[in-house]
């Protein structure tokens, strides 16, 4: 095994990846670490076409949003979308696809979305469209994380914040 190995993607770019790999295995391509990559990750990766609709719904997105592929893939991103979001949601999403891309400097925000038990969670998440090889459009990808926790602390940390300072006023 091979820690670190040069790497050459089917395009011939070299790449150093921090992966393990057997020495006589030295060309890997994207494809072939697409799938091992989506599995391995702990955040939900999502990838829905131009329409909404899912198509990648990675073993992350079970643990954040509860939903087993088999239950969410085919279905609409309204899965996960709190009702009273949804007309600003397909605003945003239909405006970034007509402008072909996420509006430039957006980082990752949290935002509310809806666990399969119906409750509403906070999700530290990131969009950006996807392109094929050719440039042409196919749909968006977003990485989201369980915040709710985070924000629940740091939510009570401010409000106990707030109250200290007025008390001192």
């Amino acid at each position: 095994m091979v820690s670190g190995a040069r790497l050459r993607y089917a395009s011939n770019s070299p790449a150093t990846l921090p992966v393990t790999i057997p020495m006589s295995d030295t060309t890997l391509t994207l494809q072939s670490l697409a799938a091992p990559i989506l599995r391995s990750v702990p955040e939900a990766v999502i990838c829905c076409d131009l329409q909404g609709i899912i198509r990648v719904w990675n073993p992350g997105c079970e643990k954040v949003f509860g939903w087993s592929a088999a239950e969410a893939l085919g279905q609409s991103l309204d899965l996960i979308i709190p009702e009273r979001m949804r007309k600003a949601h397909w605003e945003g999403f239909d405006a970034a696809v007509a402008r072909g891309g996420v509006k430039s400097g957006r980082a990752a925000m949290i935002t509310r979305a809806l666990h399969k038990t119906r409750e509403s969670i906070y999700v530290d998440m990131s969009f950006e469209m996807v392109r094929d090889a050719q440039g042409q459009l196919l749909g968006s990808v977003a990485v989201a994380r369980d915040a709710t926790q985070r924000y629940t602390e740091e939510k009570a940390l401010r409000k106990q914040l707030a109250e200290l300072t007025a008390a001192k006023s």
